[in-house]
């Protein structure tokens, strides 16, 4: 590791092999609400920042966006071993963070305090962080930091940007929902939307039904998840996925279906909304995280209290 890089390995967790697990890396200010420390650090700066986090290091933050998230995949990482005692498929969450290790000592109190099984803590000063991600065989990337995000897809790994707000922590399983075009497929549907309207888009849909649409920034992280929900029946399965898409059922479905299928990717239910708003059916799904490429959509999850991660 480079110089600019201090790991702290908790040692309360039983350590797992990143190149078996699915790792999952969280900035500090997407598990934990940090807003108003964020605040100070960029009014006061960095020394005041620290000497706040050292005179508070033993009360605890209180739970961010991605908490909800972090939580259910620990309850999954439980099953899995009920299940097998020496399975090594299992979620492996680190925490990434730019803050000193002298004012990180509030955040590991923090996820010591909820019973966060959280590995790893990466402390690292350098300007972008992302480019210790692949060394730790990060499948997926949650920052509140939009450059962070555009960085870590830049470098190929799963990213999306998560937005500070109060989350009502849904009960397990873990449920995760995805968008389709440019989140689990890629964009290219979109493209020739932008192009040739409706009537193009669903003419290119046609001609192409029997093509796999291409690959999308999130479509890694969606398989390895998928792996590890073909260790239960469906029935006992404690992680449950859902694509809601504003593809209509009728006309362009088929084909992202068909992809699916080709894929191997077994999705719970698949909700295509016709260009409809999605906060009512997420409202329904109450899943721990939502990942959407559209803002208008993120904000509609966001009014129904669903925590939401933007893939830009």
């Amino acid at each position: 590791m480079a110089e600019s890089e201090s790991t702290v390995i908790n040692t309360d967790v039983k350590q797992k092999d990143p190149s078996e697990a699915l790792v999952i890396a969280v900035t500090t200010r997407a598990i934990f609400n940090l807003e108003e420390e964020h605040k100070l650090y960029l009014e006061k700066g960095k020394e005041e920042y620290t000497r706040h986090q050292q005179a508070n290091q033993d009360k605890p933050l209180s739970p961010g966006t991605a908490f909800a998230f972090i939580q259910a995949a620990q309850y999954v990482n439980e099953k899995i071993l009920e299940g097998n005692p020496e399975e090594k498929d299992l979620f492996d969450i680190l925490v990434l963070s730019n803050n000193s290790p002298e004012s990180g000592v509030r955040i590991i109190n923090s996820a010591k305090h909820y019973g966060l099984e959280i590995s790893k803590f990466c402390f690292v000063s350098d300007e972008d962080s992302t480019k210790y991600l692949k060394s730790h065989g990060v499948k997926l990337f949650l920052s509140a930091d939009r450059t962070d995000v555009c960085n870590a897809l830049r470098r190929g790994v799963s990213a999306a940007l998560v937005f500070q707000q109060e989350v009502q922590a849904p009960s397990t399983p873990l449920r995760v929902v995805f968008d389709g075009d440019a989140v689990l497929f890629s964009d290219e549907t979109d493209q020739v939307f932008l192009e040739q309207g409706l009537e193009g888009a669903l003419r290119y849909e046609r001609a192409m039904e029997a093509v796999p649409i291409g690959e999308g920034p999130l479509k890694a992280f969606a398989m390895h998840l998928g792996k590890l929900r073909k260790k239960f029946s469906q029935q006992k399965s404690p992680i449950r996925t859902y694509l809601v898409t504003a593809r209509s059922g009728r006309d362009m479905g088929i084909r992202a279906i068909k992809t699916l299928r080709e894929w191997g990717l077994a999705i719970d239910e698949a909700f295509f909304m016709d260009g409809a708003p999605k906060g009512p059916i997420l409202a329904q799904i109450q899943p721990h995280i939502f990942f959407d490429d559209g803002l208008h959509n993120i904000q509609g999850a966001q009014n129904v209290g669903v925590p939401s991660a933007w893939v830009p």
